[in-house]
């Protein structure tokens, strides 16, 4: 908690010290943002073209300039590989001009960019990533951590299902530092709470054939079966566990980073009495609907939370290096 509080810290003086370090923190004559994303891989439905236009539309609705200087997006696919993700932002800090770096949804890959930021002076809007740790140890006054995070998710998650009579938990977990820190983070909850945790499995991802998994998740005899991972991976393994019959014998099954995207995906039927924890939902309120009215218009899919958060992410850190407008007439 300490650390968490000391990054939250660290993110408002950051913000604060935009508008003074503004000028120094734009590269040339455009401020440049440029949309690290997944365009072609297991995280495409939940991030990808929808987060660049989700970026599209926090500038148009600021406005074309700040700092007298035009605004403009970029993205490039980082295609779910650390060193591809790697390459592109130095590419871009080294020729490109780019100030900000948003979205990058991969843990691994946010933990390599934050390391790059800081040491080039820019500064990184994570809504993609969800390991704690970028709040935590590896909290840095360059980088703020948008959205949600794998503490987040699995606090409420375990709450709310241990409540419901889940004590004994067994999990599914993509084999990677996202997937590894929601695991960590929800045994602890779950400890803390009274439950318990029986085992577990690790997967690599892009895993299409789970039926060895799900095998193992019955046959452990836990209330709740967990998958600590995303994408694919969630709706090919909750897919292939209702095959198996694991609901229907009596086990609880929890998304603990699900989308409405996985939600199709997968199928109403099989993904039914599923549990699932959301940072955002297009429509919670009128506003939300609204928004998410003009986002469907230009993608024909509502947005998930990744995407909104992008939208907002982008949004605060122009209204941020904006100068502060004058409270008097000059005399």
């Amino acid at each position: 908690m300490k650390g968490l509080l000391a990054c939250a810290m660290l993110a408002a003086m950051t913000s604060a010290a935009m508008t003074t370090a503004a000028t120094a923190q734009v590269s040339d004559d455009v401020v440049r943002i440029g949309v690290l994303t997944d365009l072609s891989s297991w995280g495409r439905d939940n991030s990808g073209p929808g987060s660049v236009e989700a970026a599209k539309m926090a500038v148009e609705e600021f406005g074309p300039t700040v700092l007298g200087k035009p605004i403009e997006i970029i993205s490039a696919d980082h295609q779910m590989k650390t060193d591809v993700g790697v390459q592109i932002v130095r590419g871009w800090f080294d020729n490109g001009k780019v100030d900000a770096v948003v979205d990058i949804p991969n843990s691994g890959i946010a933990i390599a960019v934050r390391n790059m930021v800081r040491e080039r002076g820019k500064v990184a809007l994570l809504s993609g990533p969800g390991a704690s740790s970028l709040t935590d140890e590896l909290c840095s006054p360059n980088t703020v951590h948008f959205t949600y995070d794998t503490y987040a998710l699995s606090k409420v998650t375990a709450s709310a299902v241990i409540k419901e009579g889940g004590k004994s938990w067994y999990f599914i977990t993509a084999d990677y530092a996202f997937g590894q820190q929601l695991e960590r983070d929800a045994t602890r909850f779950i400890n803390e709470m009274g439950g318990k945790v029986l085992g577990g499995v690790k997967h690599p991802t892009n895993t299409a054939d789970f039926s060895s998994f799900a095998l193992q998740a019955q046959s452990s005899k836990s209330d709740v079966v967990a998958f600590a991972n995303a994408g694919q991976d969630t709706d090919n393994a909750i897919k292939q566990s209702g095959e198996f019959g694991l609901v229907q014998g009596g086990q609880k099954l929890v998304g603990l980073l699900m989308f409405d995207t996985d939600v199709h995906a997968i199928g109403l039927k099989a993904a039914q009495g599923t549990y699932m924890t959301t940072a955002s939902y297009w429509a919670m309120d009128e506003a939300t609907r609204a928004w998410s009215k003009k986002f469907y218009e230009r993608t024909k899919v509502m947005p998930t939370m990744i995407q909104t958060g992008v939208y907002g992410s982008v949004l605060h850190y122009l209204k941020a290096i904006k100068p502060p407008e004058l409270t008097s007439p000059p005399r």
